[in-house]
């Protein structure tokens, strides 16, 4: 038993320590119901017990991706893409492609190919819902976990949401639903839903689809709340905030209260402007392609984008699950999808690739100021931090603990 199992005993303390990634599984499988989230405006949602006395189960543990994230080999990825799977996982294939539907295409963030695939399960497949999330129906400036059953539904929750969203929170009640469900969520999400689906079978037999959404980091509320006073608007006023969508790349769109214009930034100056505020736990999650969907989709940056593009996706296919709902949702009209060259998604997504290969290094750097960090089994780390240049390497690790010092990341906070 390493130190670091002996310190943590729930996820409070995981989250005190800086670890989580407020995906919420935890409040899903707490036998006690004795988890709730709470938004830490400038760190992200985070589990709080409603008393202390746990009685240390550690089923939060178990299914806590912010504590450990394993990668174990599948029989149905002995067939996938070799080349591929020290830097990007389990590959089955590669596609581009959008949804057929143009309504759909548009409102989505990169030609709407979760949205689709979701309301081709619902129609086709005979899933009952789709767990995501929207924005809040209270507060817009923050996310709510949904279940959606509709056409509607899904449409009104386009678009990427850049603030702190749990959607693993939604599986309380896709668990108890006839059918089984489809998942949609970033790639810590996908892996708080199959580590909880490891200890509870049924939810495992629900899980109908899981589409994972390519992630940079997930910033914390402080981020929109300062990207909106930077172009002059008081929060309290905003009735909508768009973060992506109505055309490829999308801009960040506001509206407000009472009136029927909006104000916009693009998404090279809303994204640059929100990365500021990721949690730096962010920044030593190896997964940015969500390695444990069924099907993962994002940009193809590899293209450039242009006034007018009504955008279209990567799209991976990781299972043979996956392989058989796109190649339905293909063949019933859902999705317009073509074969791609492996070159795109490098090409795509050079940026994910720098932060992967730098996370051993990152994770040597905890290690040394002897904190608690986050284990990984299965993914290579050290062999893809060799590939960095000598100054990438001693950067890794050198500036992860000017960091830590400077930000007082040794300490635990308290919330």
């Amino acid at each position: 038993m390493d130190c670091v199992r002996m310190l943590f005993k729930n996820v409070k303390q995981v989250a005190e320590w800086r670890l989580c990634t407020g995906c919420g599984a935890c409040v899903y499988i707490c036998p006690e119901k004795k988890i709730h989230l709470v938004d830490v405006v400038n760190d992200g949602l985070r589990p709080v017990l409603k008393d202390e006395n746990c009685r240390s189960c550690e089923d939060c543990l178990k299914v806590c991706p912010g504590y450990e994230i394993a990668l174990e080999p599948a029989q149905d990825h002995e067939k996938g893409i070799h080349s591929l799977r020290r830097d990007w996982g389990p590959i089955l294939e590669i596609w581009e492609g959008y949804a057929s539907d143009p309504e759909i295409r548009f409102l989505g963030s990169s030609g709407g190919l979760a949205t689709a695939l979701s309301l081709y399960g619902l129609e086709k497949r005979n899933m009952s819902c789709a767990v995501q999330i929207g924005q809040d129906e209270t507060d817009s400036l923050k996310n709510q976990t949904f279940v959606s059953r509709t056409r509607k539904d899904l449409i009104g929750r386009t678009g990427s949401r850049y603030a702190p969203g749990a959607p693993c929170e939604g599986l309380i009640q896709a668990e108890i639903e006839k059918d089984s469900f489809v998942f949609i969520g970033k790639p810590c999400d996908i892996a708080g839903l199959r580590k909880a689906a490891a200890i509870r079978p049924q939810l495992a037999t629900k899980t109908g689809l899981a589409i994972g959404i390519f992630c940079a980091g997930a910033p914390a509320t402080l981020g929109t709340l300062e990207l909106l006073k930077s172009i002059g608007i008081n929060p309290e006023g905003v009735a909508e905030v768009r973060y992506r969508g109505s055309g490829w790349p999308g801009n960040f769109s506001v509206k407000l209260e009472n009136q029927d214009d909006s104000k916009a930034l693009s998404y090279k100056e809303s994204w640059g402007f929100l990365t500021k505020y990721r949690p730096y736990r962010c920044h030593l999650c190896p997964d940015g392609t969500a390695e444990f969907a069924d099907i993962s989709c994002g940009d193809p940056w590899y293209r450039q984008d242009a006034a007018g593009d009504p955008g279209q996706s990567m799209i991976l296919v990781r299972s043979k699950k996956g392989k058989e709902i796109l190649n339905g949702a293909i063949a019933a009209g859902y999705i317009s999808a073509k074969p791609a060259d492996q070159s795109i998604l490098m090409n795509s997504q050079k940026n994910l690739y720098g932060k992967r290969a730098a996370v051993w290094g990152r994770l040597l750097a905890f290690g040394i100021l002897g904190l608690p960090k986050p284990r990984y089994k299965g993914f290579s780390l050290f062999s893809s931090w060799l590939t960095l240049s000598p100054v990438e390497k001693i950067k890794s690790v050198a500036g992860t603990m000017r960091r830590i010092i400077q930000r007082k990341y040794y300490k635990p906070q308290i919330f």
